[in-house]
């Protein structure tokens, strides 16, 4: 089936003068939807260390490691990361949560390698010293 050349002119001068379909990223901003899937941040204050993200990564990319009392820190290999956000469903706690971050591309793999510290432990209250103990022998 052969076409005029003519009806491909009038194509051609029609998106001549429409608006362009796409936007002039990066120079323009664009915002994500709410239910994106992009960059996962760990929340270590909430994390119980159930490790149930763990076990329902389907590319074993986040590793819990419990460092203190009920203190937890997690590593995210995001160069495994498929970003389905399954762990982020598996969390009891919400401790973990897709944020609307994408633009995650880097030169060097090792930046890749996400460690979230869980936050200090509190000093340990002082003990009282046992009566009797500051009196001075004199």
């Amino acid at each position: 089936m052969k076409q005029k050349p003519g009806k491909m002119v009038v194509e051609v001068l029609k998106a001549s003068v429409q608006k362009p379909a796409t936007i002039p990223y990066p120079f323009v901003r664009i915002e994500m939807p709410d239910r994106f899937r992009g960059r996962l941040r760990f929340q270590p204050e909430r994390c119980i260390g159930c490790k149930a993200c763990v076990r329902d990564c389907p590319a074993d990319a986040i590793h819990i490691d419990k460092v203190g009392d009920k203190r937890f820190d997690c590593r995210f290999d995001l160069d495994k990361c498929i970003y389905c956000a399954q762990c982020v469903d598996s969390c009891p706690k919400d401790a973990l949560e897709a944020t609307r971050e994408f633009e995650l591309a880097q030169l060097d793999r090792k930046r890749l390698k996400v460690v979230t510290h869980a936050p200090p432990a509190p000093p340990a209250p002082a003990t009282p010293a046992p009566a009797g103990a500051d009196k001075t022998a004199g």
